[in-house]
C-alpha cells in the first residue's frame, strides 16, 4: 500500500508521520502527499496551461524543439525519449524548464542549467509555468527535511545541496493511445527516475502503474491538490539504500492524460555518493549520463561527438 502523507504534519515532525514517511521510502519507493503549499486550483491552473501549450499548432512548438539544442529544454516531440532501450521510443510529448543561473555564471554553460525556451506570444503560460515552479521547489525541499528526519539525520542535512538546484519542472501530454501501439509501445515505459525526488501532479486520469515488490503493476492516481511522490536513483545511491527508487510506467488509455512533475535534483557539484564512503560521486555527472541515454537529440549527438 502506498502511504498517504499530510504535508503540514510532516513538517511538525509529528511520529507517526514520519514514520509513514521512512515507510513509503525504503519499503515502496511511492507515496502520496497532500496539505501542501499548492493549492488544487493552481495545479489545475498549471495543468490547463500545459493543455493549452501542446494544443498549440505544430510548426509554433517546433520553433521551442529541445532538439535543436544540446539540453533538456523547450518542446520534446513524441518519441523523442526512449527511458527503455528494449522498448520504443515513448509517444508522450512534453515541455521542460528548469533552474537557470545569473547571467555571467561560469555553470550556465552547462546543458542542467541551459537557458529556458519559451513560445512567442504566449505570455500567460510562462508566468503560470513560473509561478508553479517556485512553489514546487518549496514543497520539494520540504519533503526532503521531512526524509532525512524519518532517516534520522538532521532534517537541514539536503539543505545547502540545493541552493541551485538542477530541478526540471515538465508537462507531459500522453494522447489517446495510439491504433498502432504495440506491445512495446508506452507513454513511458517501465523506469526509474534518474535523480532525487519527484514530485507529481496530475489531472486526475488513472495512466500511472507502479511496479510492486510482488512483481505486479499497481495504478496510482491523484486529483490536483494530491502529490504523487516518487524517488530517483540518485537519492537510492546518496543513502546506501534507506530511500529506494522504483519502476513506473505510462501504458495509455482511452482518454488523454496531462501530468505535472518536478524532478528535484541537488546542485551540479554536490557529491551524491554513498553517505560515509569517502567517495566523490558529483550530481551533476550522474544527471548528465542519465540525460543522455534517454533523450534521443542527445544520444544523437554523443555518437557524433565520439
Amino acid at each position: 500500500m502506498i502511504p498517504s502523507i499530510d504535508a503540514a504534519a510532516l513538517q511538525a515532525g509529528d511520529p507517526a508521520t514520519l514514520r509513514q514517511m521512512r515507510h513509503g521510502a525504503q519499503e515502496v519507493g511511492f507515496l502520496t502527499v497532500h496539505n501542501t503549499a499548492i493549492s488544487a486550483q493552481e495545479v489545475v491552473d498549471v495543468i490547463e496551461a500545459y493543455r493549452g501549450f501542446f494544443r498549440l499548432p505544430q510548426a509554433q512548438k517546433q520553433a521551442v524543439d529541445m532538439a535543436r539544442t544540446g539540453a533538456n529544454r523547450g518542446w520534446g516531440a513524441a518519441l523523442a525519449e526512449q527511458v527503455d532501450p528494449d522498448a520504443n521510443p515513448d509517444f508522450k510529448q512534453v515541455f521542460d524548464c528548469g533552474f537557470e543561473l545569473p547571467p555571467g555564471d561560469p555553470l550556465a554553460r552547462l546543458g542542467v542549467y541551459a537557458p529556458n525556451l519559451w513560445p512567442e506570444g504566449q505570455a500567460e503560460f510562462r508566468q503560470v509555468v513560473q509561478d508553479y515552479y517556485a512553489k514546487a521547489l518549496g514543497v520539494a525541499m520540504g519533503l526532503l527535511r521531512g526524509i532525512a528526519a524519518a532517516m534520522g539525520e538532521d532534517r537541514s542535512y539536503f539543505d545547502d545541496k540545493f541552493s541551485r538546484p538542477m530541478a526540471l519542472l515538465r508537462g507531459n501530454y500522453y494522447p489517446q493511445r495510439p491504433d498502432w501501439a504495440g506491445e512495446k509501445d508506452f507513454g513511458i515505459a517501465a523506469h526509474t527516475d534518474y535523480g532525487c525526488l519527484t514530485l507529481l501532479a496530475t489531472d486526475g486520469t488513472p495512466g500511472l502503474e507502479v511496479l510492486t515488490r510482488e512483481g505486479t503493476w499497481l495504478p496510482v492516481a491523484a486529483e490536483p491538490g494530491t502529490f504523487i511522490i516518487n524517488f530517483g536513483e540518485m537519492l537510492e545511491m546518496w543513502t546506501q539504500g534507506r530511500v529506494v527508487a522504483t519502476s513506473h510506467r505510462v501504458k495509455g488509455s482511452a482518454a488523454e492524460r496531462i501530468s505535472v512533475p518536478l524532478f528535484f535534483n541537488p546542485n551540479h557539484d554536490a557529491n551524491v555518493a554513498p553517505m560515509g564512503s569517502g567517495k566523490v560521486i558529483l550530481a551533476g555527472e550522474h544527471l548528465s549520463r542519465r540525460f543522455e541515454e534517454t533523450y534521443v537529440h542527445l544520444k544523437a549527438g554523443s555518437r557524433a561527438g565520439a
